[in-house]
């Protein structure tokens, strides 16, 4: 497979970086207003997490931050790596106007052993959305093994395989409209749009994608030589992701509005090296 499909997902998320951090919906503002402010996500996972304090951790595909910096705010002396350059431009700026001493990285997750030196690390963490812009996951899996010291622990809370099967277009019904297994070819996209509100109008708007199934994940840490500790499935997902089927909670995050029980929207997923 050619790597194309990374300078369009890159361009996509370059161009994006910027309106992510303006908006109201990754709180810089409160970042930079209250020393203790934690991203919703990182807050969702707090219970599961538990003590990270003290651990050397690195957040995979770490975006414009916020999440890392929540890891930092716990007491992890943490890493974030990710290939949009401009995403590392908004991440690095916020880490030093909160006074987070972070080391952000650029690099595709597949080349993430070289590019921090053959590290390794008591935490890999990876949040939402990561999982999708990668083709395979047992390449993934064999970059997190390789990046944890022996004891140490992945952590990783994604979108649901059936979310990202689930055709979002239709407002009226839930509709399978995509692949739940990995699939040789990518899912190819154009949306001029982000998940976030924002007026910022994009011109980079293709983007490849691939869905991975639980039993795939799981099987490919396995392989991996990885010992899987935990598997949780939610009901709920930090951002919209089912315009006009969901609501909004108290803890920012998104549920289904009519029966919940139907769909899981997120799984948290925890492993560790022998």
């Amino acid at each position: 497979m050619t790597d194309d499909y990374l300078l369009l997902n890159r361009a996509n998320w370059d161009e994006r970086a910027p309106a992510h951090a303006a908006a109201r919906d990754y709180a810089v503002h409160r970042f930079l207003a209250e020393p203790d402010f934690l991203s919703t996500a990182v807050r969702f996972d707090q219970p599961l997490l538990g003590d990270i304090s003290g651990l050397r951790g690195v957040h995979l595909q770490c975006h414009i931050g916020t999440d890392t910096i929540s890891l930092a705010r716990l007491g992890a002396d943490m890493t974030g790596l990710d290939f949009s350059p401009a995403s590392l431009a908004q991440a690095r700026a916020l880490a030093e106007k909160t006074g987070t001493g972070i080391d952000f990285v650029e690099s595709n997750v597949y080349d993430a052993v070289s590019a921090l030196g053959g590290a390794q690390f008591d935490l890999v963490y990876t949040g939402n959305g990561a999982l999708c812009w990668l083709p395979s996951i047992d390449r993934w899996a064999r970059t997190v093994a390789a990046l944890l010291r022996p004891g140490g622990r992945l952590f990783i809370r994604e979108g649901h395989p059936v979310l990202w099967a689930t055709d979002e277009t239709h407002t009226d019904r839930l509709v399978l409209g995509y692949p739940y297994f990995e699939m040789p070819e990518p899912m190819v996209f154009s949306d001029g749009g982000t998940y976030v509100e924002t007026d910022a109008e994009f011109e980079q708007t293709t983007t490849h994608e691939w869905n991975h199934g639980i039993g795939e994940v799981v099987t490919a840490l396995l392989n991996a030589g990885l010992s899987v500790t935990g598997l949780a499935e939610h009901r709920s997902v930090p951002w919209e992701a089912l315009p006009g089927k969901m609501t909004l909670g108290d803890g920012g995050e998104w549920h289904l509005t009519e029966h919940p029980e139907r769909l899981p929207l997120s799984y948290t997923l925890q492993a560790r090296k022998p």
